[in-house]
């Protein structure tokens, strides 16, 4: 059980816990989009609008205690699951009004767009990504089918520790697994997994993302100086997962991880396309598609994704709510769109732009300050 100290605790932190093992917390994005300061990195990668996203999770209890986490260390933790077991028709009735009561705010600002505004009233996207594993959640499956009858589209992260659960969840818009490290040594330094078995059980997770025919995607956290090496196991695990999508995202110095990293250890965004273009020489069957500067992040994709016109990596939300409501077969290739961005802001390395360019670059980009706002943002 969450204890009352645990629970306000979170709440200080704005979260809003919803029954016994569910929480919601507004994400900084989605206030960026209503002030008409521009979204997330799902929205250029896959078409979610922010300001209709709900950040939740199903369980506040986790198995790791990973390095690079923005969460305290007094956060719980567990390798079974610890709780009552909530209805899924309240925990997705009330993460909804919490959602909103976060967001009632902007009603009465001056910096709300009114139109953004308006549209976010109406949740359409849910990342069950916040914290903790929201896969344990028993009645899941359940759940998100509840959200996929209101239009809700599903996006759900796991640690790669529960293979049992990967292996009986029903089709989601897309999976993540989090691979953060290419070794079982690595593994066992940067996540700091309860379970004793924990690598035998991400490879079976990546087993089981090879065999589901909805979209997925393995995102790797990169933590310079500790997980940046090793890319021929890297490319190994990938392409055991054989994931539609892969993100390779920087470690933000933010939260409680600050006491346990250094801020040397948060690559600068070039420093992760550098990454990438070097495990890309591992990986021929991705090519390396857009990024999200803000959040040093970029985005592959499987060559398959890529038609005669452009990328197709955006979502179609509607005809996914038709699909997965059907109860019938259907894979990624049947809810695609085509991407309107693509492509780098640079060459790939800094050495190759011009003068002008570069430092334009570094104004822009490299020098991106952590704040209590881009700290709520890049979180996710």
């Amino acid at each position: 059980m969450l204890t009352p100290q645990a629970k306000l605790e979170l709440e200080k932190q704005h979260y809003r816990i919803v029954g016994s093992h569910s929480a919601v917390k507004t994400c900084g994005w989605t206030k960026s989009m209503i002030r008409g300061q521009g979204g997330c990195y799902k929205l250029k990668f896959y078409g979610i609008m922010s300001n209709q996203c709900m950040q939740m999770t199903t369980s506040i209890s986790c198995a790791n205690r990973c390095t690079f986490c923005w969460r305290g260390y007094k956060a719980p933790v567990s390798k079974e699951w610890a709780w009552q077991v909530d209805d899924p028709q309240y925990i997705l009735e009330n993460s909804i009004e919490q959602h909103l009561k976060l967001l009632a705010g902007f009603g009465g600002s001056s910096k709300a767009n009114k139109r953004s505004f308006a549209a976010s009233k109406e949740v359409k996207h849910v990342a069950l990504s916040l914290t903790g594993e929201p896969i344990t959640y028993p009645k899941m499956n359940e759940l998100v089918h509840k959200f996929h009858e209101q239009g809700i589209s599903t996006f759900i992260v796991t640690n790669a520790q529960y293979p049992e659960a990967v292996k009986s969840l029903a089709p989601i818009t897309q999976l993540y697994l989090s691979i953060d490290a290419p070794t079982k040594e690595l593994l066992k330094e940067v996540d700091q997994p309860l379970f004793p078995d924990f690598w035998e059980r991400t490879n079976q997770c990546l087993d089981l993302l090879a065999q589901k025919k909805q979209r997925t995607c393995i995102r790797l956290t990169i933590i310079k100086g500790i997980n940046d090496k090793h890319l021929k196991e890297y490319a190994v695990l990938i392409k055991k997962g054989d994931p539609d999508f892969l993100e390779i995202k920087s470690y933000m110095f933010v939260g409680e991880s600050r006491e346990r990293l250094k801020e040397e250890n948060m690559p600068l965004h070039e420093e992760i396309i550098e990454f990438t273009k070097a495990l890309l020489k591992h990986l021929p069957e991705y090519s390396l598609v857009t990024e999200h500067i803000p959040s040093r992040v970029v985005m592959l994709a499987k060559n398959k994704f890529k038609k005669k016109d452009g990328w197709y990596t955006w979502i179609d939300f509607d005809k996914f709510k038709r699909l997965a409501l059907s109860r019938k077969y259907f894979s990624a290739d049947d809810y695609l769109l085509k991407t309107p961005q693509t492509g780098l802001s640079g060459k790939g390395t800094l050495d190759e732009m011009p003068v002008e360019k570069k430092k334009k670059f570094l104004e822009r980009y490299s020098k991106y300050k952590i704040n209590e706002e881009t700290e709520e943002r890049d979180l996710d």
